[in-house]
């Protein structure tokens, strides 16, 4: 239930940065949501291989829900990847924007209509 929470929360503020840049904003949305899950998905998966392989048989009772120190520290670190994706995409995006001419200076020496 909580990565439900974390996802809609790293959803809505990857579509905030897209929106600030003019970007499609579901794309970039869909993005944290794969950075998390996909951090999830091999922080799970190390730490399966690493148990099984200290104590073999280990794995068979394992109850993967609820709050268990291995989630708690799961969650904060496809957090912090969520977030470090972010900040190296804003960076991207203000140095692209940038070293966009504005508007006004594309307009200089073109004809007035009035």
């Amino acid at each position: 239930m909580m990565s439900i929470f974390i996802l809609i929360g790293a959803y809505r503020y990857y579509a905030g940065l897209a929106e600030r840049f003019g970007k499609t904003k579901w794309q970039y949305g869909l993005l944290a949501i794969a950075i998390y899950i996909g951090f999830q998905v091999f922080l799970g998966l190390s730490y399966g291989i690493y148990k099984e392989a200290t104590d073999p048989g280990s794995l068979e009772g394992v109850n993967y829900t609820g709050f268990s120190l291995v989630n708690i520290i799961g969650w904060i670190i496809s957090l912090l990847a969520v977030w470090g994706i972010y900040k190296l995409l804003e960076k991207k995006f203000e140095k692209e924007y940038s070293k966009k001419p504005s508007i006004e200076i594309e307009e200089i020496g073109t004809p007035q209509k009035f």
